[in-house]
């Protein structure tokens, strides 16, 4: 597909490949965990502590959900206690470079939270 025809969809209507991209990664929290993995695999408690007001119950839905897209791999040791590790897969790795976009464009647009 050329670039022109690219522009002359993307005049008509929104892919909808696009939208669901957008809706994926911008649900809540989803685009924060995804962010908190980035510099390393995390285990459970590390994502809450990295990821502010983010609960237990509301981060273990989207790690499955993310899990079931294939952009978080929950990785498994079987060591004494067990640990559980949640790591981004390839297809995870590769909105790195999109997320820091939108960082970048937040510290430049977006006001500083105000602290409770």
């Amino acid at each position: 597909m050329t670039s022109s025809r690219l522009a002359h969809e993307h005049d008509e209507h929104v892919c909808p490949r696009f939208h669901r991209a957008i809706e994926l990664v911008g649900k809540r929290w989803n685009g924060a965990v995804i962010r908190a993995l980035m510099d390393r695999p995390r285990r459970f408690g590390e994502i809450l502590e990295a990821v502010p007001d983010l609960h237990d119950r509301l981060l273990s839905e989207r790690l499955k959900e993310l899990e079931s897209e294939q952009i978080v791999q929950r990785r498994v040791y079987p060591e004494t206690p067990v640990r559980i590790e949640y790591a981004l897969t390839q297809r995870g790795r590769d909105l790195e470079r999109i997320l820091a976009e939108v960082e970048r464009w937040a510290h430049r647009w977006l006001p500083q939270p105000s602290k409770s």
